[in-house]
């Protein structure tokens, strides 16, 4: 009997010992999901100038595998391929998403702590340091030795937040819009804020009039400072890194929008 009553006794606890033995990690994990508001390009990488796998349709749905950073998500599309999506809600809803990769400091595609007024003054600060150092167009991206300028907003960037923009004005461009803060009144632009020109026609503003902007392309690109003045590189005659005003001259007729990349 006391066999009988040790028996019954065990038979729960091996039940309830094998209930509890841990799931592996990525079986007991919430999946998280999104779904795609608007088209919008599955990339290889997250950067604007990573290749594009496909669009994505609107109405479809993907899984998301992790949220690198506050831009870009890496996901699962329904067709079983992997990339990388913008992490805008003028593209995508989700639900499930938990703390981006980002938060790891070795992490190069993520931006450091603080608030985003913090992490403008970094940034600032950061581009500040580098005054004087000459321009050279199609300056390498490996060193600091020489900027043009779109390798010197990166650099800023890159020195001030950790955050590796796209290499190029257009792509740092795009990369803007793909956020939704492109404000073509650059009166309306906040400290930090990235600056984008069409190609210089002269000093006067009637050389500009009648130019429909939206149909310009991207030829420079710098950090706005407020109080009307934009940090920036251009020329190996201007000095190289250096401040200008912008009211009244030729940046002000040759801004095409501007916006926070942050």
């Amino acid at each position: 009997m006391k066999k009988q009553i040790l028996t019954l006794a065990l038979v729960p606890a091996l039940v309830f010992g094998a209930i509890t033995v841990p799931m592996p990690k990525e079986a007991s994990a919430a999946t998280a999901t999104g779904q795609i508001v608007s088209s919008v390009s599955l990339r290889q990488g997250a950067d604007t100038n990573a290749a594009r796998i496909r669009y994505l349709k609107a109405g479809e749905k993907v899984t998301i595998i992790s949220k690198v950073n506050n831009w870009w998500y890496k996901v699962k599309a329904s067709d079983g391929k992997e990339g990388y999506i913008s992490t805008s809600s003028k593209y995508i809803t989700t639900s499930g998403v938990t703390t981006p990769e980002s938060s790891n400091p070795n992490n190069n595609n993520g931006s450091s702590s603080g608030s985003v007024s913090e992490k403008v003054q970094k940034v600032i600060a950061a581009g500040k340091k580098y005054l004087g150092t000459p321009y050279e167009y199609g300056s390498s991206r490996d060193n600091t030795n020489t900027f043009d300028c779109s390798d010197f907003v990166r650099q800023a960037f890159l020195d001030g937040i950790g955050l590796k923009l796209p290499s190029d004005s257009r792509g740092q461009g795009s990369y803007v819009k793909s956020l939704g803060n492109a404000k073509t009144d650059w009166h309306d632009l906040k400290p930090g804020d990235l600056m984008f020109f069409m190609s210089y026609k002269g000093t006067s503003k009637s050389a500009y009039s009648g130019v429909n902007k939206s149909t310009q392309t991207i030829n420079h690109v710098g950090i706005y400072l407020g109080n009307g003045q934009v940090l920036h590189t251009y020329s190996k005659d201007s000095g190289g890194v250096r401040i200008d005003s912008i009211e009244n001259r030729h940046w002000e007729y040759r801004f095409l929008f501007g916006g926070s990349a942050i």
